[in-house]
């Protein structure tokens, strides 16, 4: 079927309270849809979803603080995940909505469940791609995801980080989205470049890892105090959790029973043959599941007796 020309990506300015951010949007309907990247990428990462959800509705997304073309605070404690959960209140503000969808992948998606869990009334629905909440990755944690996990403990180091990653024009960088990938070709070589030219801009590498800096060991060994007294709450949000299960980073046991820490309908969806940067990877798949959940007015499956599927 001829579904015509998609519409078109457009990029803006937001200024919020203490940061300026670049968004890149697409579509122009009623529902606002945010969508957040992970490390290290930027709002690149959406490329193939934003004219996909710009036909229905207003996909908005944001250069993460620290990233790209968005402002870079230079504290460590810039970068607290409260401060990110208020980054997408202020956007949601912005564009003058009261409720908005939110979808995440990484980073983004550790913000996403934490906007749901503090202001489950500003949450239309919340997709997380690969992360879970924080309680299931606590609950969750073994010494296999410890050793797949070591990059969070070397990015606590001053400098030497920045330097290893930088290092040979981004030579780790390039080789960590071709080499882990397991869908080949999920990475071209232009669009490695986009994301090492975010990477050049003054300060962005540095800004990046300060999140792992602001919010690691707060969140795995100070009792989960990231989120504050709502950090050991139920999500109270519909919810879809896709995860492809060859991911490098996060074990498949790390993301096991995450219905246990929902109560709202919840879905997930499980693809077996793609790994960390699914968005990129399983591209049809990721974009049938996510229309299918922000376009129902309410799953089918509620509370702790989630619907699973393979993809």
């Amino acid at each position: 079927m001829n579904r015509g020309p998609q519409p078109s990506i457009q990029h803006n300015y937001a200024q919020l309270d203490d940061v300026r951010l670049h968004y890149a949007e697409c579509g122009a309907g009623d529902d606002l849809v945010v969508l957040l990247h992970g490390f290290p990428e930027c709002w690149y990462s959406w490329r193939h979803q934003l004219p996909v959800l710009g036909e229905r509705y207003h996909a908005v997304a944001p250069d993460m603080r620290g990233f790209n073309l968005s402002d870079k605070p230079p504290r460590v404690a810039d970068y607290r995940i409260e401060l990110l959960v208020e980054d997408v209140v202020g956007l949601i503000n912005h564009f003058g909505k009261k409720r908005a969808a939110i979808v995440g992948h990484d980073w983004g998606a550790a913000v996403a469940w934490a906007v749901a869990q503090r202001h489950p009334d500003l949450v239309s629905k919340l997709a997380a791609l690969q992360v879970p909440p924080p309680i299931a990755w606590k609950e969750n944690y073994t010494l296999r995801q410890f050793l797949r996990s070591w990059y969070m403990f070397f990015f606590q180091l001053p400098r030497l980080p920045e330097w290893w990653a930088g290092a040979d024009d981004f030579a780790r960088v390039e080789r960590m989205y071709k080499e882990t990938s397991f869908r080949s070709g999920a990475f071209a070589d232009e669009d490695v470049a986009v994301y090492k030219e975010a990477l050049r801009q003054p300060g962005a590498l540095t800004s990046a890892i300060n999140y792992y800096r602001a919010n690691v060991f707060r969140s795995l060994f100070r009792g989960g105090k990231v989120h504050g007294r709502e950090g050991k709450g139920r999500i109270r949000v519909p919810t879809l959790f896709i995860y492809g299960e060859h991911d490098v980073a996060i074990i498949p046991e790390t993301v096991r029973g995450l219905e246990r820490f929902i109560a709202a309908p919840y879905r997930e969806v499980r693809i077996p043959d793609s790994g960390h940067w699914i968005q990129n990877e399983a591209v049809d798949e990721v974009n049938a599941a996510l229309m299918e959940f922000l376009n129902e007015e309410q799953i089918a499956s509620e509370g702790p007796a989630a619907e699973r599927e393979k993809r």
